[in-house]
């Protein structure tokens, strides 16, 4: 693959989109300014009304996810976690711990402006409280979505050597918090979340939900310092283009939403200037996104496979028996999984994808520069989501479910759970 260039669009001082020198003091002045003001307050607006999920017309598709053991590391996760509390001291054993129905499960966002007061802050702990977060990752993800998460982080950090910023963007300025009591069997969970990330874990009775999880980089490879040769998103992008390129014309031809990336042909609000032309993003936990593109069903055994291959490349931050189920489960909705594209469709050009089902919900999205100056999508800036539609993002209706049977067993005392979070 070859890579775009950033470095003509590495900003002057006079360009720089940094505000201050330390993330809080950045936050303040970012705050101040309307647009960023009113992108917050929309947020908190819409984090107000209860949860049901990303639908295709606003009603929840029901009897989708059961309860059923995958074989998450539920012991190792549980001793992990278990580890780190002790570890806290009482100050961050009160930013960072919460009720697993906690509201703040949807206050992530992927910007830099830091406005959660909630979260154990990864830059002001010490190292080793912070070596016991890793822990946890490590064993609750895959290798490979263990070495994506921390490389988001570090190209985070690349970001801030090049814009020389590194108090508001740096491998640390991320926010975890752990949701319920370790446990085996009981629900709990995990989040992490700050610039380019977030990654949401909830686990239960040996099943794992991993979704939301946003994924981003800004420039997406480190070519100097200690970070170079780190890259991110290069099988998202090959094999989302080798799949568009392998579907016959008549299929390309209903995949194709729009030839233009920048999105100028498309409806009213469907391009966002903090989204792009992402729909799953941060916040986004009950959009309405209807179906478009070629149906799944319909293709041919060599698309099928290269659909199957793509979605791995998201799915598979999953350790082994979650990720098998959920590949399984992805195959049981092929007739109804929607596959749809934004951009062209050569080895130059930048381009947006969704892969859209009843069960699952995966966006890809060359963005215009942020922090960098280039005003048109170029192929350095990605962001990228998965989510569990129709009102399982953060394992709600495992949840859900969970707490039904236990009414159902004998004189569980759970009356305060509910189907959303707040």
């Amino acid at each position: 693959m070859t890579y775009k260039d950033y470095r003509p669009y590495i900003p002057t001082p006079a360009q720089s989109r940094i505000a201050a020198a330390s993330a809080e003091d950045h936050a303040k002045a970012r705050l101040s300014t309307p647009r960023a003001a009113a992108l917050f307050e929309g947020w908190a607006e819409i984090a107000k009304q209860p949860y049901t999920g990303v639908t295709t017309g606003g009603a929840v598709q029901s009897g989708l996810f059961e309860l059923a053991p995958e074989g998450a590391p539920s012991e190792a996760m549980a001793q992990a976690a278990t580890r780190l509390i002790a570890a806290l001291t009482p100050d961050e054993k009160a930013r960072a711990l919460r009720p697993v129905e906690a509201p703040e499960w949807r206050q992530w966002q992927n910007t830099e402006i830091l406005v959660e007061t909630h979260g154990l802050r990864l830059e002001r702990t010490s190292a080793a409280t912070r070596d016991l977060v890793l822990g946890l990752l490590r064993v609750s993800l895959s290798d490979k979505g263990y070495d994506e998460t921390l490389t988001v982080m570090q190209l985070n950090a690349f970001l801030g050597e090049i814009l020389n910023a590194p108090g508001v963007l740096n491998e640390w300025s991320y926010n975890f918090c752990l949701y319920g009591t370790p446990s085996v069997e009981g629900p709990w969970g995990w989040q992490l979340w700050g610039h380019h990330l977030a990654v949401n874990c909830l686990t239960l009775g040996g099943q794992m939900i991993l979704t939301p999880c946003f994924m981003g980089a800004e420039p997406s490879y480190a070519d100097t310092g200690r970070w170079k040769g780190k890259t991110l998103f290069q099988d998202h992008e090959r094999l989302g283009l080798e799949l568009m390129n392998l579907l016959p014309q008549d299929q390309q031809d209903r995949a194709l939403v729009s030839r233009l990336i920048s999105g100028e042909d498309l409806p009213e609000g469907r391009a966002h200037f903090a989204d792009y032309l992402m729909q799953g993003g941060a916040h986004q936990d009950n959009r309405i996104v209807p179906y478009e593109g070629a149906v799944a069903g319909d293709f041919a055994a060599p698309q099928k496979n290269a659909l199957l291959d793509l979605v791995e490349a998201y799915i598979g931050t999953l350790p082994d028996g979650p990720r098998a189920a959920r590949m399984e489960q992805f195959e049981r909705h092929l007739g109804d999984t929607h596959f749809c594209w934004i951009g062209g469709q050569g080895p130059e050009d930048p381009f947006y994808y969704r892969i859209q089902s009843p069960i699952t919900f995966i966006e890809f999205d060359q963005h215009p520069g942020l922090f960098l100056t280039n005003t048109v999508p170029l192929k350095f800036h990605i962001h990228t989501v998965v989510r569990t539609p129709n009102g399982n993002d953060y394992g709600v209706d495992l949840l859900r479910q969970h707490y039904a049977q236990s009414h159902a067993d004998g004189p569980h005392h759970h009356h305060d759970h509910t189907h959303d979070h707040d």
